[in-house]
């Protein structure tokens, strides 16, 4: 019975530690809203093969956050999709290295009132970093909280562009 407690202690240790490691280690990406927008973009991110850090993607989420990609389904209806981070993980992370993917912000409004911030953040994505054109454009609705010591994304609710639902000239770079 003691070793049975003694080795529960260890793994609960073990989990803890790696907890705290990992709060030392992803800190300074959520510090400022800048700083985690910058995070959700690059951990997604990066060359075919390149493997990404999908304890850095869930960290940047509060619990029971949501991932909520919108489209058109087969009836022509637009629907909306309710993922965890590790639902997205499951469902994506293998496209995204087989792939490559980067997404890259290219424009963004914040609101904010008190701790909740709303963000509208565009986006272009394309295969590779050296890739001119990107091969979809959409936007991400990008809800967060600070929490008086980090940021925390909430959900993500977005849609890509086309040609019947283009972006409106006002979530795109002033030129």
């Amino acid at each position: 019975m003691k070793k049975i407690i003694l080795l529960l202690l260890l793994i609960v240790f073990t989990i803890t530690a790696k907890a705290q490691e990992s709060n030392i280690k992803y800190a300074e990406k959520v510090k400022t809203l800048d700083s985690t927008l910058e995070t959700l973009y690059a951990v997604i991110s990066g060359e075919k093969g390149e493997e990404r850090d999908w304890n850095l993607l869930k960290y940047l989420f509060l619990e029971d956050a949501k991932l909520i990609p919108s489209g058109k389904n087969k009836e022509g209806l637009y629907v909306a999709q309710y993922m965890s981070p590790s639902d997205y993980i499951n469902t994506s992370g293998s496209w995204l290295i087989e792939n490559g993917f980067f997404e890259k912000e290219i424009f963004r409004t914040v609101n904010t009132f008190g701790n909740v911030t709303q963000v509208f953040s565009t986006y272009e994505s394309f295969h590779s970093e050296t890739d001119t054109e990107p091969f979809m454009r959409g936007i991400n609705s990008i809800q967060l909280l600070n929490d008086g010591k980090r940021w925390w994304i909430v959900n993500i609710y977005w849609t890509q562009e086309s040609p019947e639902n283009p972006i409106p000239i006002e979530y795109l770079p002033k030129n």
